[in-house]
């Protein structure tokens, strides 16, 4: 398992189309991956659970990832976050 913290860089934060985006990737992976903020945790290939978390510019999450390509997972993850979802 594998743990980050990271902050959400772009204005709006992780509304629609970032949100998308952000399962869009999570989706690519067979790992179990997971959105952590203010002590809730959320499935990440969920759009109704990455969205219910309310996530804004500027706060940090914590992403969990558990699995195979945990690895990999994570840092496309982080890359697509500090990329500002243009990735």
């Amino acid at each position: 398992m594998v743990v980050r913290d990271i902050s959400i860089k772009n204005q709006v934060g992780l509304h629609a189309r970032p949100a998308t985006f952000f399962i869009q990737k999570a989706n690519e992976f067979k790992s179990s991956i997971w959105v952590e903020k203010d002590e809730r945790k959320v499935n990440a290939k969920s759009l109704l659970g990455v969205l219910s978390l309310g996530i804004e510019g500027g706060s940090t999450i914590k992403i969990i990832v558990d699995g195979s390509d945990e690895k990999e997972a994570i840092d496309a993850l982080t890359k697509l976050v500090e990329s500002g979802f243009t990735d």
